[in-house]
């Protein structure tokens, strides 16, 4: 297969996932069913047509609002399937093939858990589990070797919870979320123990643009307001992965 068939490919099948992905992520904190009954406009309940459906057109031929009663369409949707896309192509230039393949399903799980922290500050352990499966099913195929990846997982996960335990017992109130050390291990899982420091390192550097870019826009921000880690982490670990796979680990 040529190599220009991979970033198009994996770019394409990552609209398509990411669109499903956005209804996971705004349905399952609502119990609303996922898989169940055809989509339709929250507003007024109008079944969708099979064009509305195709991943980004809404965005651009309706400008995200539905057709029929102007409603706002959750711009989860359009955003969920432009990152999913991008993450497709950037992983299908960055390698051609199996690996690539196994990037992109790193990367569109990622971007699921994120969002799902930012919006709810909850990490559901049946995505951070699918997550470390997918890690070690791609060990065969992909770098690192498989020993820095279980050491990798091992570390990741003992160095959040054992911050957590010491942050609770000297300040006696949760610091980190139960699903903070279970994602930082299944990241461990795919990118092995020597890129963990770099993934914490930008997650923190994200994390303060965010703070100084609320600073900027006039909102209130303290020592005291909750940060979603786990997003944090999981916008960080893609790009490591990506400079891993292009320079060696």
């Amino acid at each position: 297969m040529a190599d220009w068939i991979w970033p198009a490919a994996l770019g394409l099948l990552g609209g398509i996932v990411g669109s499903f992905l956005a209804t996971l992520v705004i349905r399952w904190p609502q119990g609303r069913s996922v898989v169940g009954g055809r989509s339709a406009c929250d507003g007024c309940g109008r079944t969708l047509a099979a064009w509305e459906l195709v991943p980004l057109l809404n965005a651009v031929a309706l400008r995200g609002v539905c057709g029929s009663c102007g409603t706002s369409i959750d711009k989860r949707h359009w955003l969920m399937e432009l990152a999913c896309t991008a993450i497709g192509f950037a992983s299908g230039i960055a390698a051609p093939g199996p690996v690539g393949a196994a990037g992109a399903v790193f990367g569109w799980l990622l971007v699921t858990l994120a969002a799902l922290d930012v919006a709810e500050f909850w990490l559901p352990d049946i995505l951070t589990g699918t997550l470390a499966l997918a890690a070690l099913a791609s060990i065969a195929i992909a770098p690192p070797l498989w020993s820095d990846r279980l050491i990798g997982g091992a570390a990741g996960f003992a160095s959040l919870w054992l911050i957590a335990l010491a942050y609770r017992r000297i300040r006696g109130r949760e610091g980190l979320g139960g699903g903070d050390p279970k994602l930082f291990g299944a990241i461990g899982l795919w990118i092995g123990w020597a890129m963990l420091p770099f993934v914490l390192l930008l997650g923190c550097m994200i994390g303060l643009g965010a703070v100084l870019a609320a600073r900027l826009r006039g909102e209130k921000v303290s020592g005291s307001d909750a940060m979603p880690l786990g997003a944090l982490m999981a916008i960080a670990a893609y790009p490591v992965w990506l400079v891993m796979i292009a320079f060696g680990p």
